[in-house]
């Protein structure tokens, strides 16, 4: 598999037309399509993606998903949660993840 650098972008601020003017010069680079884009969840940048390119799918950044769970669990409790949360997101397959999903669920 082969892996590609499109850019290597530093800017003063991070906002969602800050990032769709990166997505525009990358289109207007050759870029067609992007299948998945992976980002923090900062306000507009969905919109930001559909504009440029609108197949795009949105994920939010499993560390700051994680980051924004754990912001609502209790300081004595987020280590063992923790570890729980963690047991989902390094499963081997679809079928133990949703298992430990099960047993998190259940627990906490």
């Amino acid at each position: 598999m082969k892996k590609y650098l499109l850019g290597l972008y530093v800017g003063n601020a991070e906002f969602s037309k800050y990032w769709l003017s990166i997505l525009n010069e990358l289109k207007n680079r050759g870029l067609k399509d992007i299948m998945i884009l992976c980002a923090d969840g900062l306000t507009g940048i969905k919109e930001s993606i559909s504009v440029a390119f609108p197949n795009t799918e949105y994920q939010r950044c499993i560390v700051h998903q994680v980051r924004n769970t754990l912001k609502y669990v209790s300081y004595k409790e987020k280590k063992e949660f923790a570890a729980d949360l963690k047991s989902i997101y390094l499963s081997g397959n679809e079928e133990q993840a949703r298992q430990n999903l099960d047993a998190v669920s259940e627990k906490w």
